[in-house]
Parts: C-alpha cells; structure tokens; sequence
C-alpha cells in the first residue's frame, strides 16, 4: 500500500480511471496492476492556480486490499444495565451511541428541549430577545454544535478514533464528504435533522430520551462491593445507575457550583475572550483567493493566529457564508457565535478573535478561587449587557477599535438582534483590548486587507471552553474520589468542538462498560 498526492483544478472532479492512473505512476506499475485507489483526504489550495490536492491510498493486486473501516454494531438495550447520561450534545449523543455498541442501555437526561421546539425558542431569542434559559443556542438537544456551523476540524486521533464519530455522522445523515475533506463542516440547516435521526437509533434500540430535565444534584449510595448513582432532577425525578456520564457543556455553570457545594474537586482552566470580526465575505474572498475568486468556488475561510505581550490571540470558530447569533444562556449577558449553512451563502464571514486568559491575569478575581475566571467572563458578558440594555450587541469597526475611537456609523451586519456603536476598547477588559489591538495589525500581514474599516467587531466572543475543569483519573476517566462518575467533553474541560467532544463521550463510555 503507498499513499501519495496528486492535484486537480478546483472544478476537475478525477475520475476513478483517473486516479488508478495516477496510483500506477506513483507506484511504478502498470494500471492493470492498481487493485484499488481511494481518496483519503481532500485539501484547498489556494496559493497560485486554485486546486484541490488529493491524498490518494493505493494498493497493487499483489498486497492485501486497503482497510475498510465498520461501525461497530448498535445492541438492542431496553433491558440491559442503565447508564444514566447527561447532556444530549455531541459527548452525551455520541457516548449514549458507543453504550449501545457495548450492550448497555442509555438513559439520556437533557435540560432543553427536542431539536424542534429548541428551533422555535431559537428564533423567538433572535427575534425579539426572549430567552429560554434551558433551550437556545447552548442547551437543546444537541447541544451547542447544532447551530454553530457543524464544524469538524478536528483530525487528529491522539484522544481517540475520530472514525467512529465521522461515519457514524455520515450515517446519520451528513455529506460523505466529510470523510476526506480537510475542513469538513455539515451545515446548520442539516444538523438538525442528523440530530433527530441520532435520537431515534437510541430510542429504537431501547435506550431513553428526557427532555426538559435537569440535573440539580448527586448522590452516591454505597451498597456493598457496588456503588450506585442518584441524579435527582429539577421536577423531583431521580434517576439511578451505577455509572453517570456527565457531559452537561461548557455553559453548565450550575455543574460547577454543585460540586463545589460538596466540597469535589475543580480546576480553574485558561480560556480565551475577545470579539467577532465580521468582514463581507466578497473581502476575504477575494484575499484567500487573490483575486481570482469565481461564484462556484466554496466560500473562503480563514485560520490567524500571532502572540501578544506573551499571549495567543487567535481566529476561532470562522464561519464563512455565516451569521452572528445571540449566545447568551442567562437574563442580562451579551455571548455571541458564529453558524452556517451548508451550502455558506451568506454575504458575511466571521470569526471570534480571541485572547488566551490565563488565571494569572485576572488577580483581582482571586477572592474566587476556583471560580476566578468564571467570575471574569461573566462580568465581562454583563457589562456588554449593561451598556446596550439589550441583546443588541456592542459594536465598532475595526481601525476605530484599534485607535481608540467609537464608530460614527456601523455597517450592516448579520447578526439579527442588531448592533450598537461603543468604545469597546474601554468595555472590553484593558489587558485584552491591548493583545487585540496588537494582534490585527499582524494579522493583516498575513492577509493583506484584513485590517479594514469594513471589518465590524462584536462584542463579547467568550464561551469559547470552559474556564472550569473537572479533574479525573486519567486511567479510569471517573472523577477524582467518586467512582463511577464520568465527567467528559467540553463541559468538563476536555475537548473543544463536535469532534472532540464526540470522541471524550465515547472514551468516557468505554470507561462506564469497563
């Protein structure tokens, strides 16, 4: 078997003789002798003549056939030992998926709602500002992934094999696409519907769905050589198992402060706060592209990242063809995100630009102990409230921004509740403001016109991690002292994405069955 790479103008799709051609030069044999090529990963570039390059896998007729990777097979679970999961965004899906591989039956407990309702609490948040606290754009069947873009850039399998998630996704119903595409991403109009089809396996093959059920509180019961769990819900529902899976999302602060109030253990943990920086997207078209950019080229994207004054600031969940939605997940916060659509036709592209936070920075939270950035991202999400009375979000374009100058006029933006022009370089805090201000000028060195007065800035990106971690046994994967409690994905401080998040719910759910 060789791998190799090969490229194509964007609009030449290689056809299968095409590549066994291909394969044969490659590999110094006649085509006759190609068994099998296939395409292992597909990347844009865009640096001279706009191409794909292809990394093609290949076998001759005298070496074994390349492998073919199988799902596992779903049990049927109604009657198996429960696992009590919570959290229905991609690590609670995703773990709930992985126990019906294992023969045990999820029991899956969500605070927001099914996809659909979620839907409609979305658009009335968007529309008029009404916001559910346990369904929008973070809580909801799942979870946060569902209406940010769908994402999954995550290629590496360090943690665990990112197959799983991916043909499991395909089979669910995403484009196979994403099987070989560099910067895969499925679209929020499509999510949704995958999401539906995830729940109905689970249910099918016996597991539960609880929806508008949420976790207030623990209990471990001691009973012998076993230990069983009591998850003891807002509506007085409790929920037994001898094993929990706790993936409640990065928003969950309720989480942190329950466990704090039993004396378990937490970790402050570095997170990253900034803007959105919204550009027209014909703009970054036409950089990436350099001017070459035609109508049935995929919407540009982009990835920066510089150090200042000894911190990363970085570009972060870019949504090219996107719009800005409100995140906020409590009254009197302003949060803000990015999604797309799948086919990215919006005339925007954004990104958060973030700075790293690390609990060095912020000594004056320090009273807070393990809560110290917690405390600070808050703060920093109620003062952009505060100055807009509203979900509107306070904004400022670009150079104004770095020249200490608020906006005489905005221009438009997809973000629906609206903007409002501010001095976000005294909103947001000074140590921030100063690593951005540093950080776009570079950033325009790398792409030239970046730096714009066209560009517009919304504040606040900051629900970028969790800036609390659950700490666990890195053998076992169950919290520190509590066995049997399985603390997993971005909630917990362990992942950041779909795919990461996916793969720690399936790694905590190998650990549950151990």
């Amino acid at each position: 078997m060789k791998e190799f790479e090969v490229a194509y103008p964007i609009r030449q799709i290689p056809s299968e003789e095409e590549l066994r051609k291909a394969a044969a030069r490659a590999m110094g044999v006649s085509p006759a002798k190609v068994a099998e090529s296939r395409v292992v990963r597909r990347s844009l570039d865009a640096r001279g003549e706009i191409l794909y390059r292809y990394r093609i896998a290949a076998s001759t007729t005298d070496e074994p056939a390349l492998e073919e990777y199988i799902l596992p097979e779903y049990q049927y679970v109604e009657n198996a030992e429960p696992v009590v999961v919570i959290g229905g965004g991609p690590a609670g899906m995703f773990a709930s998926l992985r126990l019906l591989m294992e023969g045990r039956k999820p029991v899956i407990l969500e605070r927001g709602k099914d996809v659909h309702a979620r839907k409609r609490d979305i658009g009335a948040l968007s529309q008029n500002g009404a916001l559910d606290p346990d369904s929008n754009f973070c809580f909801g069947e799942g979870g946060a992934g569902t209406f940010s873009d769908g994402k999954l850039f995550t290629r590496s399998n360090k943690r665990g094999d990112i197959r799983e998630v991916l043909h499991q996704l395909v089979a669910f119903g995403a484009d196979p696409s994403i099987l070989v595409d560099a910067h895969p991403h499925i679209g929020s109009d499509r999510l949704p519907a995958i999401v539906e089809n995830i729940r109905k396996c689970i249910v099918e093959h016996g597991g539960e769905y609880h929806f508008e059920t949420r976790a207030v509180d623990f209990k471990l019961h001691d009973e012998g050589n076993l230990k069983r769990w009591d998850v003891i819900c807002a509506g007085g529902e409790t929920y037994s198992a001898r094993s929990v899976i706790l993936a409640a999302g990065h928003s969950s602060k309720e989480i942190y402060r329950l466990f704090d109030s039993k004396g378990w253990p937490l970790e402050a943990k570095g997170f990253a706060l900034g803007v959105r920086a919204e550009h027209p997207q014909s703009l970054i078209n036409n950089i990436r592209y350099h001017g070459k950019y035609q109508p049935w080229m995929p919407a540009a994207e982009y990835s920066l990242v510089t150090q200042a004054q000894g911190r990363g600031v970085f570009s972060f969940c870019m949504c090219p063809g996107g719009i800005l939605v409100p995140s906020a997940t409590a009254p009197g916060e302003v949060v803000l995100n990015g999604m797309s659509n799948s086919d990215r036709s919006s005339r925007w592209a954004n990104a958060g630009i973030v700075c790293q936070v690390e609990p060095g920075d912020v000594p004056d939270y320090d009273r807070y102990g393990v809560f110290a950035l917690l405390e600070f991202q808050s703060e920093v999400e109620r003062r952009m409230y505060s100055f807009s009375s509203s979900i509107k979000a306070p904004a400022q374009r670009m150079l104004d921004f770095c020249r200490k100058a608020t906006s005489a006029g905005l221009p438009p933006t997809s973000y629906h509740p609206g903007a409002v022009s501010a001095p976000l370089h005294e909103l947001l805090p000074e140590f921030v403001y100063s690593r951005l201000r540093e950080a776009f000028p570079a950033f325009n060195r790398t792409m030239k016109g970046f730096y714009t007065n066209d560009a517009l800035l919304l504040a606040c990106e900051s629900r970028t991690s969790s800036p609390v971690r659950i700490p666990r046994n890195p053998e076992t994967m169950s919290c520190i002292d509590l066995p049997g409690l399985y603390p997993c994905g971005e909630g917990a401080g362990y992942a950041g994405g779909i795919v990461s998040s996916a793969v720690d719910g399936i790694l905590a759910a190998a650990a549950a069955t151990a």
